[in-house]
């Protein structure tokens, strides 16, 4: 097939998005599918004047995963790897995702969303001393603080105030990280995150090499399927298709799980989970790539 994929964009992730897409280009070519990279923005879309039979957008964050893109493919009824808009513009907003989850009855931790006006007033008090301090919309644990106390939080929330409009404060849970990826609206194996650092940043992410993605999680197995059935709800609720990625805490305290956030374009970069946890299931990076774009060729343009 020809396949355009969209790779770079303007957000805050582009350099991991460049790294996914040369990635997932590359992965398709091995598959025999003839493909077009594409550099896109939205001041320059002439990359999907080329004819193709599937886009796959490989842009992460503002405009490539926020839903903007995801329209302008709809409204040219260009079929398309990954969530609809819809399903996009939920899945960015972090307090917008949460509260799908609320309204499904769906576990996530106690939240608020603060504004400049809410400075003065420290609502996020009511959290507790240890919190998790992020910008409503930013991917790639970009602007986002683990704060161990009330003057932690403090400076977080104004840090990100100084940038963002809004600010999400959680109260945190402390226990083992777990990430789950979902291909084909199914749940793969969950993955244990293990930083060397407290917190899975960026850093963590995508520039150390000690950090340690442990299948074997030291759960118990009715545990892990509790979270795989949480996932699955957790993602039709949100109406994510063909890949998502969704990121749970589990409390020390009773071992229960929490939704965190939900990707609904995850990277594939070389230390990428959605594609290590496919492999584990006997799903070879061509092989991943190869199944999202002949479902989303098989599903069209609707």
């Amino acid at each position: 097939m020809k396949v355009t994929v969209l790779l770079g964009g303007p957000s805050a992730e582009r350099a991991v998005s460049l790294v996914s897409g040369t990635a997932v280009a590359s992965g398709l070519r091995e598959m025999g599918h003839e493909v077009f990279e594409s550099d896109i923005s939205p001041t320059d879309l002439s990359g999907l004047d080329k004819k193709a039979d599937v886009i796959f957008p490989v842009l992460h964050g503002q405009f490539g995963e926020s839903g903007d893109l995801q329209e302008i493919l709809e409204s040219r009824k260009l079929p398309f790897v990954g969530s609809g808009s819809r399903a996009s513009h939920i899945g960015i907003d972090k307090s917008t995702t949460k509260k799908v989850w609320e309204a499904a009855g769906l576990p996530t931790p106690p939240y608020l969303v603060i504004t400049r006006e809410d400075l003065q007033s420290q609502r996020w008090l009511s959290l507790g001393p240890k919190t998790a301090v992020k910008a409503l919309d930013s991917g790639s644990s970009i602007d986002v603080y683990i704060c161990r106390s009330q003057d932690e939080t403090n400076k977080a929330v104004a840090a990100i105030l100084t940038k963002h409009d809004k600010v999400l404060v959680e109260k945190f849970i402390k226990g083992p990280e777990l990430t789950v990826g979902l291909l084909e609206e199914q749940p793969l194996a969950p993955i244990r995150i293990v930083p060397k650092k407290e917190f899975f940043d960026y850093e963590a992410k995508y520039q150390r090499n000690d950090t340690e993605h442990r299948f074997d999680t030291g759960l118990t197995d009715d545990l892990i399927k509790k979270v795989q059935d949480l996932v699955k709800k957790a993602n039709a609720a949100v109406g994510a298709r063909d890949l998502a990625r969704i990121d749970v805490m589990i409390d020390e305290s009773d071992f229960s799980p929490y939704l965190i956030e939900i990707n609904t374009l995850p990277g594939f970069t070389p230390k990428s989970l959605l594609p290590e946890a496919a492999a584990h299931a006997g799903i070879p990076f061509g092989a991943l790539v190869d199944r999202l774009v002949k479902r989303a060729y098989a599903r069209g343009a609707r």
